[in-house]
């Protein structure tokens, strides 16, 4: 159902869009608590360590006990007003240039619309094309969840204005070098291999025992989270020390801050002073979050997108009985 099928033409661009909001609007809920885990563990300078005293974090438990306790049970759901914007728009525009892109592919090329290396490219370009048009969302999300206690900005409309009027239109854009280079690669290998653990079910599972098929997209995307996630994990931890520049004084209450000129500039100093570990703090939340969130948005789609062409069928069936 992913990506376009010649023999199933059944979801058009706009009802691809649809799904794909639907599936980002559902999967941002139950994941909302690990990315402001992840993005907590990913600004600490200090090591994510028990060995370290001067950390604030140590671990997942240990982060999700201490966010709690200081902040509630509602800190976990920071930034989740812009973070539903960002999973709305993003899952439009991913799914709707996906399916277009891997059309558009079918029909004026020699390439087979169902090949992994094409869900690379397509999935590569789709995100990348969300991504700019989502990237001021991202970037307030990030900080929402990022600023502690006392808050700096009290809602949305007044993060933007602050931004917009002491830092410049530029701000709602930090990060986006990084974001770009590395969400290529993630999203590209998402899509391809998604694509290839299905024709892999496809090949290994008995046609008498194809059953559960749902369940088998969940396990496919979570496996596809994972491996993309590790791979790409580095320039995603870049673009949160890059979005959250000129954000210093909210972040005192979390240890030490950074100020970074650039990408090449945010990587010597955290090669510098954090070691090559640096690069993958919190991936464990991380990778947990890359599971569930990829299962949750192939599963989500695919239902969406079956459930659509459901009701096409029964629709163009009344009209033929009508």
């Amino acid at each position: 159902m992913v990506g376009y099928d010649p023999e199933a033409k059944c979801v058009s661009t706009a009802e691809a869009a649809a799904a794909g909001s639907a599936s980002g609007f559902v999967t941002r809920v139950f994941i909302s608590p690990l990315d402001v885990i992840k993005i907590r563990f990913q600004l600490q300078i200090e090591q994510v360590s028990s060995r370290n005293p001067g950390a604030k974090y140590h671990g997942i438990l240990q982060a999700v006990q201490r966010i709690f306790q200081e902040e509630g049970l509602a800190a976990f759901w920071k930034g989740h007003v812009p973070a539903q914007f960002l999973s709305v728009g993003y899952g439009a525009v991913q799914f709707m240039a996906f399916e277009s892109l891997t059309k558009l592919v079918h029909n004026v090329t020699a390439y087979n619309a169902r090949d992994s290396f094409v869900h690379f490219v397509c999935g590569g370009l789709a995100a990348c094309t969300a991504t700019v048009a989502v990237q001021p969302v991202d970037t307030l999300r990030t900080r929402f969840a990022a600023q502690g206690e006392p808050k700096i900005y009290r809602s949305l409309r007044h993060a933007v204005v602050t931004m917009y009027q002491t830092e410049g239109p530029r701000a709602f854009y930090r990060g986006l070098t990084p974001t770009i280079v590395a969400v290529f690669p993630y999203a590209g290998f998402q899509f391809s291999f998604y694509n290839i653990l299905q024709q892999f079910s496809e090949w290994a599972i008995p046609a008498e025992e194809k059953k559960g098929g749902n369940v088998k997209n969940l396990i496919c995307g979570s496996c596809a989270g994972i491996i993309s996630k590790t791979l790409t994990y580095p320039l995603d931890l870049i673009k949160k020390r890059l979005q959250v520049g000129g954000f210093e004084h909210a972040r005192a209450a979390f240890g030490q801050v950074r100020s970074y000129r650039g990408l090449l500039d945010c990587v010597r100093q955290i090669m510098r002073e954090e070691g090559p570990a640096g690069f993958f703090k919190g991936l464990s939340p991380s990778l947990l979050k890359a599971a569930v969130s990829t299962g949750l948005i192939f599963f989500w789609y695919e239902l969406f997108c079956s459930l659509l062409c459901a009701l096409k069928s029964t629709d163009n069936t009344m009209r033929k009985e009508g």
